[in-house]
């Protein structure tokens, strides 16, 4: 039988993959739980096969800015089963892909075991709130969650910009408008500057990629908005350094004194390998006390570790604490808490 592209997704779904891979002389793999795992009984994917599966799920203009730009980023739906964000590109001149299965149902702030204070954090009306860390940790599973509690909680206008639009989100107390860059958006920069013609009360961006798009997320922030936004760090004083290190130096002492008023938290997380299978997700949260807006004012960012480590009464703690919390837990093997503690010195 030949190989369906829509039945590699459905396996993908099936197996509890987190990602599917397309690679030409490859069979279909799928990421498992962390681990890549090739599909059984799957003949190697071809340069014509490859072809003909990703060009059937672009339309027309899909298909003509991949050809064009060479990378392109989608999202795609099987109706009544799931939904995936699929990163196209090349190389060797062939065709790849790369699908992350994204669930139908938006999973609760519960599900993904996040602490008492992220639900402070989002009853907040105003402020800048960071979710960071490697790609495929939950950043965006994680701001879902987020968002659909605001959605079942407070009667407010949600805006999203997002690269793909990933979970569905329905309105129940919230008005939600979900906005696809591309589709409903030509860049996050233009979508951020007239955003607040749209009455917004929360807005989330998928990811800030740039100088304009950090800074218009710092000034909505400070306008009154609470404005949910990913980044690509690995822990909270990455993260300072990271937001600041994006503007020229000349802007950087404005925008130590901006972050400082309008920061509300840092939530770095990664997903570790659960004993017994399936992943477990250690953070990192670092609360904006005036203590700590003072250390960002101040430029003294290495001295945030400290002040995370000493205020668990403010619901903070550091990724070292938070893995050796699980290891007590028996929820990781000790094997796996000494590699990660090691990466995280």
């Amino acid at each position: 039988m030949p190989m369906n592209i829509n039945d590699l997704f459905k396996a993908a779904t099936k197996n509890k993959a987190s990602d599917l891979h397309l690679i030409v002389g490859k069979p279909p793999i799928l990421r498992i739980d962390g681990e890549l795992k090739i599909i059984p009984d799957e003949e190697e994917v071809t340069k014509d096969l490859a072809e003909r599966m990703i060009f059937s799920i672009l339309t027309e203009r899909q298909k003509n800015k991949f050809l064009e730009e060479r990378e392109l980023d989608i999202s795609y739906e099987i109706p009544k089963f799931s939904r995936y964000r699929v990163n196209l590109h090349w190389e060797k001149d062939n065709v790849g892909l790369v699908a992350r299965v994204i669930s139908n149902d938006v999973p609760s702030m519960e599900d993904l075991e996040l602490p008492p204070i992220v639900h402070k954090m989002i009853e907040q009306n105003s402020g800048l709130i960071l979710v960071t860390g490697p790609t495929g940790c939950g950043k965006s599973t994680t701001l879902a969650a987020m968002i659909e509690r605001i959605n079942q909680l407070r009667f407010a206008n949600i805006i999203t910009l997002e690269d793909p639009i990933e979970f569905i989100h329905k309105p129940k107390k919230s008005i939600i408008k979900q906005r696809q860059l591309g589709n409903d958006m030509l860049t996050f920069q233009d979508a951020l500057r007239h955003v607040l013609r749209q009455d917004p009360n929360v807005i989330m961006v998928g990811e800030v990629r740039d100088l304009e798009t950090m800074s218009a997320t710092i000034t909505l922030a400070e306008t009154g908005h609470l404005v949910l936004a990913t980044l690509h760090t690995h822990n909270a004083a990455q993260t300072i350094d990271r937001v600041i290190d994006v503007f020229p130096p000349h802007q950087q002492a404005q925008v130590r004194l901006q972050l400082s008023i309008s920061l509300s938290g840092v939530i770095s997380q990664q997903l570790l390998p659960r004993l017994g299978g399936g992943r477990v997700p250690v953070r990192e949260i670092l609360i904006n006390t005036p203590a700590v807006a003072n250390i960002i004012r101040e430029n003294k960012i290495p001295q945030i570790k400290s002040v995370i480590q000493t205020s668990a009464d403010e619901g903070m703690f550091t990724m070292e604490q938070c893995i050796k919390d699980i290891l007590q837990k028996n929820l990781i093997e000790e094997a796996t808490a000494v590699a990660y503690l090691e990466n995280t010195q």
